[in-house]
């Protein structure tokens, strides 16, 4: 049984930094084709070296802008996808991204009729197939599998608990056990999505670490 510190210190954490990225982008993610294929192109946007709340802006101006399903991402020009991601200051890989989220959608849609269900019913339950059929998209990888998981886990209870290495790095950095299934015990398999996030937002900022320890 975890001690009152530790409690405590989860209490801060998800106070502090407990709000998922799909959340923050905008999307009410739920076991529905499009919010899930949202949280794709999220995954993919954050999957690159650049930082993370522009990554969430750009997901926001590619739905504002009406590329919010596989099939209207692909019906858009390419010049569309790059202007919707420079409106968003996504500009260091926006030609290149854009590339990507075109033939993302083909593959999506030739593959799995536009339904990323359907990748989670080919993986039958094995966390590693999924993860599998995820880098089968362009530019997504295991970065990206990685943070799809994590979020995903909210609506698509076999993932859980996807606590992984950025996740326990997080967990180190603000003294809390470095062990998925420890962890997960700290919370309600309802909260696990919100607790992930928060323990890689403290992963990469030493200041918002520093808050929660003390």
């Amino acid at each position: 049984m975890a001690d009152t510190t530790t409690r405590d210190t989860v209490e801060r954490l998800l106070e502090a930094a407990g709000t998922t990225y799909a959340h923050e982008a905008g999307i009410r993610l739920a076991d529905k084709p499009a919010p899930l294929y949202r949280l794709l192109v999220l995954s993919v946007l954050l999957s690159t070296r650049i930082k993370a709340d522009i990554a969430v802006a750009a997901a926001k101006e590619l739905v504002r802008a009406g590329f919010g399903t596989p099939r209207r991402m692909l019906e858009a020009s390419w010049q569309e996808r790059v202007d919707a991601l420079g409106r968003a200051h996504y500009v260091r890989y926006d030609e290149s991204t854009a590339t990507a989220l075109g033939e993302g959608a083909q593959l999506l849609l030739d593959d799995y009729g536009g339904d990323v269900r359907r990748m989670r019913s080919r993986a039958d339950g094995d966390v590693g197939a999924l993860r599998k059929h995820l880098c089968e998209l362009p530019r997504l990888g295991a970065v990206g599998a990685d943070i799809f998981c994590r979020e995903a886990q909210e609506v698509w209870p076999e993932l859980r608990p996807y606590l992984d290495r950025k996740a326990l790095q997080g967990a180190a950095a603000v003294g809390l056990p470095e062990d998925a299934d420890e962890l997960a015990g700290l919370v309600r398999p309802d909260d696990l999505a919100r607790l992930s996030a928060a323990l890689v937002r403290v992963s990469l900022d030493k200041k918002l670490a520093a808050r929660v320890r003390d």
